[in-house]
């Protein structure tokens, strides 16, 4: 993706991308609103959700090269865009209510960014409904639905059917695929049928009827782990190839091609970035020479983890491709530490795979029982899950037993519980740089503690629902709207009103231009 938040840019991408779709590509006018209670009131503008948003509505994928470029594009398309802000009721800090209109009809969508660039669309038409972007989804606008659902489930092998009543009657079809065109068409010749949208998947790997996982917590991992003795990226494995219905060769070359993104954005970031809209140059080639000239506080392995990680953040500042991992805000810590670490030990491309594979698995947890979305659980749901993660990732570099691993993140995460999110000037840059550099740090310092078999005393499970609950107590001044720490102190409104009259030399650091 492109973009300096997962939750604002790549899931309003995504959002965006399903309301084309429910257009049909027709898109002239579209009303947006926002809740002033939630997180997009302050922060739709410089984190990037209008950007991806109306990406979305022009079809773009979320590493689209265009998107700098959006609202250039967006008046070329001729799209009229509205965007306010007051009550709508929202429950969701992350909630967008969408009125999508052409010349020959209005439609509503509300949907919610859930963190990394996850989405839920849950509102069709006011009629309640649930889509992840994980199906092709058809909805058959009907007057009546009458005998159709069992005919449509007697014509076609769907994985779910379900009858939609709110300003528009609607049956939705979850499958694999769409339908063959002639049952589209003879659906479409019923007179009670009015007209029929597909809205295509937006995301990478697919749901199914009756999905199961073989784990979802760590205890149901160590139980289906009895008499395998499998390693936690073995693990990680079985879970997504079973997750996702595809073979172990196919999860391998998936997270091989991810490793890659990585890495490239790493040697990008490595080489120097430039970009107008942002508060910090190209920190990390001070560093860089700093560690020539052996001007740093010894210590290679480190150094070089916050070398990676500066380099990532810096193209993710840079509107450079990187990978949300596990979210675009708290893309340089797990990289950075993961890679770093890997690169320093002189260590294979196949074990910083099984590596990012062995973090991948700590994150699935987190996602299921916490959350990844600073708007949900602050700064701790961002940089401190990167942590978590890659010092499990690290404990495996290092050969390092499963009961090893587990214990790494759970002090990891331990670590980090509580951490706001108060970016300065409404730019994922500071102080997101500095914690993400910790997050990496402290994950290497996590994995050497579990290493030397350090008792973690709280079970990882425990902790991600510690997680849970004090990003639920964060006030929501402290969870990425800006309102509140840092963001708001005399100096950080000093470096925002420069930003908007561009009296900021955006490619040197605020120091030096104050």
């Amino acid at each position: 993706m492109r973009g300096p938040s997962s939750s604002h840019c790549a899931a309003s991408l995504r959002i965006g991308r399903m309301c084309r779709d429910l257009m049909g590509g027709d898109i002239k006018e579209v009303t947006i609103e926002f809740d002033p209670n939630g997180s997009l009131a302050t922060t739709h503008k410089g984190q990037g959700s209008d950007m991806g948003l109306f990406g979305g509505f022009l079809g773009w994928e979320a590493d689209e090269e265009r998107l700098p470029d959006y609202l250039k594009a967006i008046e070329e398309a001729g799209i009229k865009i509205q965007i306010k802000i007051h009550p709508i009721g929202a429950t969701h800090p992350n909630t967008y209510k969408i009125t999508l209109k052409n010349s020959q009809e209005i439609r509503t969508v509300t949907a919610i960014s859930i963190g990394g660039g996850m989405i839920e669309i849950i509102e069709i038409d006011e009629a309640k409904v649930s889509m992840q972007g994980d199906f092709y989804e058809t909805l058959i606008y009907v007057s009546t639905s009458r005998n159709l659902p069992k005919f449509i489930k007697d014509s076609f092998a769907c994985d779910e059917i379900t009858v939609h009543q709110g300003t528009k009657h609607f049956i939705e079809i979850k499958s694999g695929q769409f339908m063959p065109r002639a049952l589209y068409q003879e659906l479409l010749d019923m007179p009670e049928v009015l007209f029929i949208k597909q809205l295509d998947p937006v995301l990478p790997i697919m749901s199914r009827k009756n999905l199961t996982v073989p784990f979802i917590t760590c205890e149901e991992m160590l139980e289906y782990n009895q008499n395998k003795n499998l390693e936690l990226w073995e693990l990680a494995l079985a879970y997504e190839s079973i997750r996702g219905n595809i073979s172990k060769e196919e999860v391998l070359e998936k997270m091989g091609a991810i490793v890659l993104i990585m890495q490239s954005a790493i040697e990008i970031g490595l080489k120097g970035t430039k970009y107008a809209d942002r508060i910090l140059g190209p920190q990390s080639q001070g560093f860089q020479q700093r560690m020539k000239e052996d001007a740093l506080i010894a210590g290679d392995i480190l150094n070089q983890v916050i070398l990676y990680t500066s380099a990532m953040m810096e193209v993710k500042s840079s509107m450079g491709v990187v990978v949300a991992a596990p979210t675009a805000g708290s893309c340089g810590a797990l990289p950075g530490a993961v890679i770093g670490v890997g690169n320093a030990m002189g260590l294979s491309q196949y074990e910083i795979v099984k590596a990012m594979l062995a973090a991948g698995l700590i994150g699935v947890f987190i996602a299921a029982h916490a959350t990844f979305a600073a708007e949900v659980g602050g700064c701790m749901a961002e940089c401190g899950s990167g942590s978590g993660m890659a010092a499990a990732g690290i404990v495996g570099l290092k050969r390092g037993t499963l009961a090893q691993s587990l214990s790494a993140a759970s002090m990891a995460l331990q670590s980090c519980l509580g951490m706001i999110c108060d970016m300065i000037a409404d730019r994922v840059e500071a102080p997101c740089l500095n914690r993400n550099v910790m997050a990496a740090t402290n994950a290497i310092s996590c994995a050497n503690m579990a290493l030397s078999d350090y008792d973690h005393l709280i079970p990882l499970d425990e902790v991600i629902e510690t997680m849970k609950r004090v990003g639920d107590a964060l006030p929501n001044t402290h969870r990425c709207t800006g309102l509140g720490g840092l963001a708001i102190t005399k100096t950080a409104k000093k470096i925002e009103a420069m930003l908007e009259k561009g009296e900021l030399d955006r490619n040197k650091t605020f120091y030096k231009v104050c």
